[in-house]
């Protein structure tokens, strides 16, 4: 399952990630992650959520990304819910190659039981139409 919370910068969009990461860790049997670009969030979420800095790992646009988060699920099977902040200052302001993104996570997730929730700074009515049914 996929969720795009959207909205201008400045809108609320990081506090309605970590109310669902802390909801998140209340009902999990499995594993939460959080990937950002840096550690911002490191004393608003629960110390056992795997918080990761993407800027470690050089991710600069929506290929990278994908296969960054297929390799967290390809290595942990118990991860039942990744977070995603920041998500077009991860990939680029490409919000058509984020849209593919999306829906190569979406057919992955077919296979995998897994929550991916993405923050994303724009308008509504700039994300793709391929997409749109993913926005919360």
């Amino acid at each position: 399952m996929i969720e795009l919370i959207v909205g201008p910068k400045g809108t609320g969009k990081t506090k309605a990630l970590i109310e669902k990461i802390r909801a998140a860790v209340k009902v999990t049997n499995g594993n939460v992650v959080c990937i950002e670009k840096g550690l911002a969030l490191r004393y608003d979420i629960d110390y056992t959520v795997r918080l990761v800095d993407i800027e470690s790992y050089d991710v600069k646009d929506f290929n990278s990304l994908y296969g960054f988060i297929a390799g967290i699920m390809a290595g942990n099977y118990d991860i039942s819910d990744i977070f995603v902040d920041a998500t077009l200052k991860i990939g680029g302001n490409d919000l058509a190659a984020f849209g593919s993104m999306i829906e190569k996570l979406s057919a992955l997730l077919k296979e995998h039981e897994v929550k991916i929730t993405f923050t994303v700074s724009c308008e509504k009515t700039d994300i793709p139409d391929n997409i749109k049914k993913y926005v919360i």
